[in-house]
């Protein structure tokens, strides 16, 4: 096992940490859900994205998709949500953890009463805050200009393949957040 090559090439170190308090608002809400940018593409270099994403009671989530660039993984902060992993719906709970590879079928929803929430992280990093932004109007548009957004921000739903897929028959919902909304963790809330 060897470690990567090295990166940082000083001999005493920086100054450079980011310190982020939680009593901050959310960066983005949208009925029903909300997401906090805590790591961004940007502010990592792209080394990783990482959201903290609440998700009110009842919360439809993100339907089965993909990502052909990052991994994406989730961690469960306060609740229970419905994961799906590719070939059936777990629930997690305070403490657990999913990771999706890149490819990996993955879906999320909320089928509680109580609010859920949870961490999610990609990596490495990508730009998916103008997706989490821009979900809810895409979503009310539909159609053709919805699947090039979601194309563009590399997340491959089932629903927009035309034969459907038989992989991702399980995840029926609406998006993240409520009915209209397409998500993805804050897409609407994830991604």
């Amino acid at each position: 096992m060897s470690y990567p090559e090295a990166r940082y090439h000083g001999d005493e170190g920086e100054v450079n940490a980011v310190f982020r308090p939680a009593g901050g608002p959310p960066d983005i809400s949208s009925p029903g859900a909300s997401t906090h940018y805590l790591a961004t593409h940007e502010s990592t270099g792209g080394e990783f994205g990482l959201y903290r994403m609440e998700l009110g009671p009842r919360s439809a989530g993100a339907r089965a998709h993909f990502h052909r660039t990052v991994s994406e993984s989730f961690y469960i902060l306060s609740g229970e949500l419905e994961l799906y992993n590719g070939d059936k719906w777990v629930t997690g709970r305070t403490g657990d953890f999913l990771y999706v590879p890149v490819g990996g079928l993955h879906a999320f929803k909320n089928v509680t009463d109580e609010p859920v929430s949870m961490l999610a992280l990609f990596s490495p990093g990508a730009p998916r805050e103008e997706y989490f932004e821009r979900l809810s109007e895409m979503s009310r548009r539909g159609g053709e200009e919805l699947r090039r957004f979601r194309v563009r921000h590399d997340s491959y739903f089932v629903e927009d393949f035309e034969d459907g897929g038989s992989k991702g028959e399980g995840p029926e919902d609406e998006g993240f957040g409520g009915a209209g909304s397409e998500g993805a963790g804050s897409e609407g809330a994830e991604g």
